[in-house]
C-alpha cells in the first residue's frame, strides 16, 4: 500500500532499524520506544488489524513475536517483555503490528499507559537493533 508507513518500512523506501527480516514478517525498533528495544512485527503482506489476518499469516506473526520476546531478555538483560496488538483504537499505522517491549520488574510501566522515550541519536538505535538481532541469530 503506497501510502502506509509500515509498508514503505518493508519495501525498504523508508529508514528503521531491522531486527528480524523473514518471507512473511519484518521487525523493527519503535521510534518512540516505550523502553528502548521496543520491537514491532509487521506481516510483510498490507493487513490492516488483526481481524483482517489470514491465517497463513497467523504462526509467522506470532511465531516472530515469541521469539523476539526471548531474546529481549538475552539483548537487553530484560526480565520478561510485554506483548500487546492495537486494532484501530490507538493503533497509530494502520497496518497490523504487534509490540514487543522489553520488561524489567519496576520499571514503571503500569497498565495501558504508555510513556514514551527515545534514543538519543541513530546510532544508540543501531547499537540496539544490533544487540537484539545478535540474540535473534542465536
Amino acid at each position: 500500500m503506497a501510502d502506509c508507513l509500515f509498508c514503505s518500512i518493508i519495501a525498504g523506501t523508508t529508514p528503521a532499524q531491522i531486527v528480524l527480516d523473514t518471507p512473511e514478517v519484518v521487525g523493527f525498533l519503535d521510534v518512540r520506544p516505550v523502553f528502548k528495544g521496543h520491537t514491532l512485527l509487521v506481516p510483510r503482506e498490507h493487513v490492516p488489524t488483526l481481524v483482517e489476518l489470514p491465517d497463513s499469516l497467523s504462526v509467522p506473526l506470532f511465531g516472530a513475536a515469541r521469539s523476539v520476546a526471548a531474546s529481549v531478555r538475552t539483548a537487553f538483560g530484560a526480565q520478561g517483555s510485554f506483548v500487546a496488538v492495537n486494532n484501530v483504537v490507538s493503533q497509530s499505522v494502520p497496518h497490523l503490528h504487534v509490540h514487543v517491549v522489553p520488561r524489567t520488574k519496576g520499571d514503571g510501566l503500569r497498565g495501558f499507559f504508555w510513556p514514551r522515550t527515545k534514543y538519543a541519536d541513530d546510532t544508540e538505535a543501531a547499537e540496539y537493533a544490533g544487540k537484539l538481532r545478535a540474540a535473534l541469530s542465536d
